[in-house]
């Protein structure tokens, strides 16, 4: 049973998610084992060399994260998480699809693949949520 009745409950318990949202981070879909998050990019998601810095990709898969696994229970923290950064983007937009690879009595494995709109691989996160 989610802990959301509807992804416009689900998107007003994670406005308060200030760091994602303020960088543009959007719940696009949400169902009982996964969803999918986006970010449009622009000049403030850059590092110093013009690429997106690694801790915008990373924010991205860990709402991605947040939002499914406090979906499955909340609350539910990170206990773990490990990210493969794949290649660079080369389009305008990142979308983050989760998907719960186990759902435990106390614990969660969230599988999170980040591609940009061209459809590149770019990130490969897997996090271990803690049931509080």
């Amino acid at each position: 049973m989610s802990t959301f009745s509807s992804i416009e409950e689900a998107r007003e318990f994670f406005k308060n998610d200030k760091f994602a949202t303020n960088n543009g981070v959007k719940l696009d879909k949400l169902d009982d084992e996964s969803c999918e998050c986006s970010l449009e990019l622009n000049d403030n998601h850059k590092n110093a060399v013009g690429g997106v810095m690694g801790g915008v990709m990373f924010t991205l898969a860990d709402f991605a994260f947040a939002v499914l696994s406090n979906n499955l229970h909340s609350p539910t923290v990170a206990q773990q998480v490990s990210v493969n950064y794949l290649s660079a983007p080369k389009g305008n937009k990142l979308i983050a699809k989760a998907i719960c690879k186990k759902n435990g009595r106390s614990s969660s494995i969230i599988n999170v693949d980040v591609t940009d709109d061209t459809g590149r691989d770019i990130v490969q996160f897997i996090g271990t949520g803690f049931k509080l």
